[in-house]
Order: C-alpha cells, then sequence, then structure tokens
C-alpha cells in the first residue's frame, strides 16, 4: 500500500483544520472533486518581466499544467523571486542564496506532493536546485531553453561571446560605433537563456547530469513548439514523482556529482557551475572537495564543438540528439547507475543513440579540446584554491610570470584601464581584488578584466588577469578566478602590490605571490578590511554568513540536511490557529 501523500495532512482531516484548507481553494473555484486524493504538484515559476531569459515562462506553466491534468494530479503555480544577469545589480550572485530561501520555504510550508522547478537565466537554476534540495519535496526541474541566436552580419551569434570579442574591436579602433549600435540592434532577438554554453546552458544541461530533469529537456530551444513537449511530459512526471515520493535526497548522491561534473568538461562549459555544484552538495552532505573537479578533468575532454570552447550554439547540440547524445559518448567516464527523477537509472533513463552521428558532439579519442579544461589552483596567493579554464586561455600565459597592476574594485578598474600611462605591457599580471563573495559584495562576473586599450591597439587579446571575482560562461582568456580567500576576508591577494612577481604554473597547479613571508607579515599587519557595503536588511545577512568560493558561497546555516525534513515546525493544527 503506497504511502499517504504529504498534502493529505492539509486536505484529509474532517475537521475544521481540513475544512479551513479544503475551502481555500474552493475559493478558487475548484472543486472537491479537483482535490479529493489527488497529487498536489506545484509548479515553482520563476517569470519575470524584469528578466528577459525567463519572460515566457507563464506559458511553459501552462503547458506543464496539461501535463500534470493529464496524469490526475492537482496543478497549483506560484511565484518566487527571480534573478537577471543583465538588469539586477550590483550581480545576481547576491541573491542567489535570497532565491533559494524563498524557494525552500515555499515548499515546506505548502501543501505540495511534488513540485516543477522552472528556471532559465543563470542563477535561477541553482537556487531552485538548492531550495529543492534543503526542502526534499519530491522535485523535477524543466529549463527554458536557449534563446535564438542573433544573426549579425550574416553570422549567428552568442549573447556574451562575441559580445566581447566585438567590444575588443571597438576599443581597438578596429569597429565603429555606428557598427556597434548596428550590432546592439540584431543581439538577443528572443526570449531564452543565453545561446553559447555559458552558465545558463550549462546549468540547464548539469540538470540531465545530475539526474533531475528528464532526459534530453536541456537544449530545446525557447521558441521551439518541441519546449513545450517537454514541459507537459515533465508535468505528466512529477504526478509519478509524487506518487513515488522520489526526493532530491535520492538522487543527489555522491555519483550524481561526478556525473555532473563530468558532464561540465564534457561541455567545456562554465566555471560558475564549480559554485553551484559546491553549494548544492554542501546542502545535501555529500563531500565535494574542489580539487575533485580537477580530478575528473584530467580524465575528460572537451567533446562538444559549441561556444565559447567551440564554434556552434546549443540549437546545433539540440539538433544532434542533446545531452542524451554526450552522455553516451561520456558514458565509460559516468556512474550509469545513478539514480535519476525518471525512476531508473541514468544509463536506462537515455533515449537510444541517434544512428546519423553530428560534429557538434565529438568522440572521446578525438575531442575538440584534451582533458584538462579547467583546473584548480593551489599556492600562496590561493591557499584555498582558485580557479582557471585552460581551454579558453592562451596557452602561453599558463606558464607565466608576471609583475602585478592591482586595481582595488571595479570603480579603480574602470578608471584607469585605458589610460594611455597605465604602467602595463603584455607580460603584467592584472590583479582586481575587493569584488569576491564579501568585497563584491556578492561576487560579480568581473574576472574578465578588460585588455588595456593601448595594449589592444597593439594587437594583444591575452592576458594574465587574477580576481576573487567571478567570469561569465560565456567569457574567455587567461582568467585566473575565484581566489580564495577573498581579499575583503584578508586573503594574500589583499596583499599584493603593484610590481610583485606572480607566478602561474598549470602544470603543477600552483598559483604564487613571489614575496617573502617576512614582507607578507610587515603588510598583514597594517591591513584593515574594506568599508562594511551593508549594515541592514539582507545584505547585512549576506556579509554575516556569506561562506568562500571553495565552498560554494552558500550560507553558513543552510549546510547540512535538515535532522527531519518532513518535520513542519508550525504544526498544520497551529498554522489554523495562527491564520485564525
Amino acid at each position: 500500500m503506497s504511502p499517504p501523500l504529504r498534502s493529505s495532512r492539509w486536505f484529509a482531516g474532517h475537521d475544521v483544520p481540513g475544512f479551513l484548507h479544503r475551502t481555500a481553494l474552493r475559493a478558487e473555484g475548484l472543486s472537491s472533486a479537483s482535490i479529493a486524493g489527488r497529487p498536489v504538484i506545484g509548479i515553482c515559476n520563476s517569470q519575470s518581466e524584469l528578466v528577459n531569459c525567463n519572460v515566457h515562462f507563464d506559458a511553459l506553466a501552462n503547458a506543464v499544467k496539461r501535463g500534470i491534468l493529464q496524469a490526475g494530479g492537482l496543478p497549483l503555480e506560484f511565484h518566487t523571486i527571480s534573478l537577471g544577469e543583465q538588469l539586477m545589480k550590483p550581480t545576481t550572485m547576491l541573491y542567489r542564496n535570497l532565491m533559494a530561501m524563498d524557494v525552500e520555504e515555499c515548499l515546506r510550508s505548502y501543501p505540495l506532493d511534488a513540485v516543477v522547478l522552472i528556471g532559465g537565466c543563470d542563477k535561477t537554476i541553482p537556487a531552485q536546485l538548492l531550495g529543492a534540495a534543503s526542502a526534499d519535496v519530491p522535485a523535477i526541474a524543466l529549463s527554458g531553453g536557449p534563446a535564438a541566436p542573433a544573426v549579425f552580419r550574416g553570422r549567428a551569434l552568442g549573447v556574451g561571446t562575441d559580445l566581447w570579442h566585438y567590444t575588443d574591436q571597438l576599443r581597438a579602433g578596429q569597429m565603429t560605433q555606428a557598427e556597434y549600435d548596428e550590432l546592439e540592434a540584431a543581439s538577443s532577438p528572443s526570449v531564452g537563456h543565453c545561446p553559447e554554453m555559458g552558465t545558463a546552458s550549462t546549468m540547464a544541461a548539469l540538470l540531465e547530469g545530475l539526474g533531475m530533469a528528464l532526459p534530453g529537456s536541456a537544449t530545446a530551444p525557447a521558441v521551439d513548439a518541441r519546449r513545450y513537449h517537454w514541459a507537459e511530459e515533465t508535468g505528466r512526471r512529477a504526478v509519478d514523482v509524487a506518487r513515488e515520493q522520489l526526493r532530491p535526497s535520492a538522487i543527489l548522491t555522491g555519483a550524481a556529482f561526478d556525473n555532473a561534473i563530468t558532464l561540465l568538461l564534457g561541455l567545456g562549459g562554465s566555471v560558475n557551475a564549480v559554485v553551484h555544484l559546491l553549494a548544492l552538495a554542501g546542502r545535501v552532505g555529500v563531500e565535494l572537495p574542489l580539487r575533485h573537479f580537477d580530478e575528473i578533468a584530467q580524465r575528460t575532454p572537451a567533446i562538444v564543438d559549441v561556444r565559447p570552447v567551440g564554434e556552434q550554439l546549443v540549437e546545433q547540440l539540440f539538433h544532434a540528439g542533446g545531452v542524451p547524445e554526450v552522455l553516451h559518448e561520456l558514458a565509460p567516464l559516468l556512474e550509469l547507475d545513478a539514480l535519476t527523477v525518471t525512476g531508473r537509472s541514468l544509463g536506462a533513463s537515455l533515449p537510444a543513440r541517434r544512428a546519423e552521428r553530428s560534429e557538434v558532439v565529438r568522440t572521446l579519442d578525438a575531442p575538440i579540446r584534451p582533458p584538462g579544461g579547467l583546473a584548480v589552483l593551489h599556492g600562496s596567493l590561493a591557499p584555498s584554491g582558485a580557479l582557471v579554464k585552460p581551454s579558453v586561455a592562451d596557452p602561453r600565459l599558463l606558464q607565466h610570470r608576471g609583475p602585478a597592476l592591482v586595481f582595488e574594485g571595479i570603480e579603480d578598474l574602470g578608471a584607469r584601464i585605458d589610460d594611455p600611462d597605465l604602467p602595463v605591457d603584455a607580460d603584467t599580471v592584472l590583479v582586481l581584488r575587493n569584488v569576491g563573495p564579501r568585497g563584491g559584495p556578492g561576487m560579480p562576473e568581473w574576472g574578465q578584466l578588460p585588455i588595456p586599450q593601448k595594449l589592444l591597439r597593439a594587437g594583444v587579446r591575452d592576458m594574465l588577469r587574477i580576481s576573487d571575482a567571478r567570469m561569465s560562461g560565456t567569457a574567455f582568456g587567461a582568467a585566473v578566478l575565484h581566489v580564495a580567500p577573498e581579499a575583503a576576508a584578508g586573503g594574500p591577494l589583499a596583499l599584493v602590490r603593484d610590481g610583485d612577481q606572480i607566478e602561474l604554473d598549470l602544470a603543477q597547479r600552483r598559483l604564487d605571490l613571489c614575496v617573502a613571508e617576512e614582507e607578507l607579515e610587515l603588510r598583514r599587519a597594517t591591513w584593515s578590511p574594506p568599508p562594511r557595503a551593508y549594515q541592514r536588511g539582507y545584505g547585512a545577512l549576506y556579509l554575516d554568513h556569506v561562506l568562500q568560493a571553495d565552498e560554494g558561497c552558500d550560507f553558513d546555516f543552510l549546510r547540512g540536511r535538515s535532522a527531519d525534513p518532513e518535520h513542519e515546525p508550525l504544526g498544520v493544527l497551529r498554522g489554523w490557529i495562527g491564520g485564525w
């Protein structure tokens, strides 16, 4: 006999609480036949007119509802806050944990037997995963799909990768402002997230790698009717997930994280995924040290020809079979017995391979990039670790020593980077600090420091750049990111001075500040943290509790599983008394 549905605690009782809970839905026009005995499926919708990536989600939610109704469930849609990369300041990463708390408390507090998570823009998917993992209510995820590509001068463009190239051309004097305005007019022709393998497309794909989304659902374009077919199918499966009581805790195991990291490397995906996977592992109690990413990177080549590592866009990956084709090729490196939201193992849930192979998905024997596309560095400048993405960097800069040029924050960088008298050459190491989790605050995507204009005009296109910030998944270059501990927390990055020699040795996985320890102790004695950015509200909570990048920038009080995820702190009856 199946265990009772979670929602029965609200609706099954023939008492005053049950009376009130049922009449709350009757007031919305639902009959007793709509309520009695049906699994209640929440639709967690991050739609917002402030987030162009997610603006089409109401239509997706309607398709999910159709699937839920087809399978005999009761769909109840609710909205949470939404996070949009392009308009939200100073950075969506500052608010990822807030959205995760929003999702978690909604799932914990309402009568839901399962939930469909609809996310798209960079931080909405990780925030929903974090919240669902902590609430541990049965869940299945649906991503919003990549946007239709812009076309400029006959070439299909991504949102970020190509923009950075054209911006460098403008700053180098190789493109006029009128031509740049023409680019702007052509950009972003549809809803949906970035159409290259930026953070949003990476996180959508990793939903499949983790086992939290239906195989094949990640890459269908936002404007393709098949995106809505996947939404219906996700709604139907959500009802089964509720009846099976298949919780995230059963899916998000160590094997699932290994699969997700392997897929991340195979895709040549965004380094932002590292922060989100670390935070998610911390929520579910899976040990995931930063070095494990490097270990998996050493065995996993990039096999997908999608920008920024390759030349194609995610739409081409969709037509080549999507994430399942990538997983098939990566199969020798995967834990195929890992359970997924389908109720079956990863291996058993994958659709059959396509008879016709595409050059978009390469083989392990003939990849687009060799293993080692992501590297974890340690050393005197990054005692707790730092990241670099060798697959998008100039190889000559991966074994490099040069003098530091330090910028104290983004305002300092903006004021000086194009100064014709800036003391910089191609060997200089650009250092940006006080832009980490606390210093940013929120660890903004400022790690792809611009090349100084005078060097751009001299033909320089890459330099070694170091920061405690993040970098957009669409970005590229020899950027060392996520340096931990950050400068604002007193990490060694805070002690760097102009002219100090910094050495990157990729082969040895080292990032070192070549200054004697005695000198660093003298500098440390006179160092003081930057002024606190927030004194009240969520910002103050964030500064008091955010962890460093090597622990996923989660809040310290949100790590670990609840002792009893089924426990409702107020209880159904006490909740009724309070409402009465």
